[in-house]
């Protein structure tokens, strides 16, 4: 890894928690992001360094936001010529600008093997015995990690703030009025496509993209286009191709490199969600800073290099603040 410990320790006393920018926008806190809209049309995106785990922000990770950025403001340009995204400008570590839009009410979650531990996974649902999953058939015999035979598309609900996301189908989705067809259909086109590009860029490295989330939003010109991030260790799941086969043998989990690591760790402490959250262990944020990091590394084929000043006068800098 590219990034030593004794600066991912440093990187634990000023991490970025948030932001509270007046004057700069509209701001709609999400789970990570601190979104401010401009009234030139425009989002600014500011990427904390929160780590949202079972639909809670359950602590922050040295240097995540930025690890987020840069992998995000990376796969955006790799992909631009399969579909379009909301990115202008990447003026600081933190922040992304892009197009202001009106985002779906559905998010497209592409799913390749059958894996996963929150209420809204395909094997949560499985083991419980549900055989079929946003309107997908599934056979009988599966085991937890198995490669599906395609990849399959498994939308949820995009809940407001505080709320849970919901798996849905297609019908489901439409029939609530959530999403019209068209939208949905061009979506989902979209996220198929981004996905199989994800897969192949990903086994190059030596990664297996086992199952990403998209957004999607309508700009000004009515177009759909992708939003807020892609194929990073938030919204996707990596693990190591060498370490699969043999995890998948013997049960275990294959070597992840993703927010999963934090997931299954608040899990051996009985956190599922409910309630307030453990506090996460500065031996645990830096391991999963690391992974982060390693992934961000793999895929782009540079080193991660993290810009260290105190983060909230740096982006008051770049935002001219």
């Amino acid at each position: 890894m590219t990034v030593s410990q004794e600066i991912l320790q440093q990187g634990l006393r000023k991490t970025l928690d948030g932001t509270d920018f007046s004057g700069l926008g509209v701001k709609y806190g999400g789970k990570v992001r601190d979104n401010y809209t401009t009234k030139d049309g425009q989002r600014i995106l500011v990427v904390t360094d929160r780590i949202s785990v079972f639909d809670h922000v359950v602590g922050t990770l040295p240097y995540k936001g930025q690890v987020l950025n840069a992998l995000a403001a990376w796969w955006f340009d790799e992909t631009k010529t399969i579909a379009p995204n909301h990115v202008i400008r990447v003026p600081d570590a933190n922040v992304l600008i892009g197009e202001e839009c009106e985002p779906l009410k559905a998010e497209m979650i592409v799913r390749a093997y059958v894996t996963g531990n929150t209420s809204t996974s395909i094997w949560t649902h499985y083991e419980k015995g549900a055989r079929t999953f946003c309107g997908h058939r599934l056979p009988d015999g599966l085991k937890k990690h198995q490669q599906l035979e395609q990849p399959i598309l498994t939308p949820s609900t995009k809940a407001d703030h505080g709320d849970h996301d919901v798996s849905a189908s297609r019908e489901e989705l439409i029939a609530s009025g959530a999403v019209s067809a068209r939208d949905f259909d061009a979506a989902a086109e979209y996220a198929l496509a981004l996905f199989r590009h994800g897969q192949k860029v990903c086994a190059e490295r030596g990664l297996i993209l086992v199952d990403t989330k998209y957004e999607f939003g309508r700009n000004k010109k009515g177009e759909i286009i992708v939003i807020d991030e892609i194929h990073t260790a938030d919204s996707s799941r990596f693990w190591l191709a060498e370490s699969y086969a043999e995890a998948f043998a013997s049960g275990s989990d294959p070597k992840s490199f993703d927010k999963d690591y934090v997931r299954r760790w608040l899990g051996a402490q009985g956190y599922k969600g409910d309630g307030p959250s453990p506090v996460i262990p500065d031996d645990v944020r830096v391991e999963a800073a690391a992974r982060y990091i390693q992934a961000c590394d793999t895929i782009r084929g540079e080193p991660f290099v993290p810009n260290t000043e105190d983060p909230l006068p740096r982006i008051k800098r770049a935002l001219g603040l």
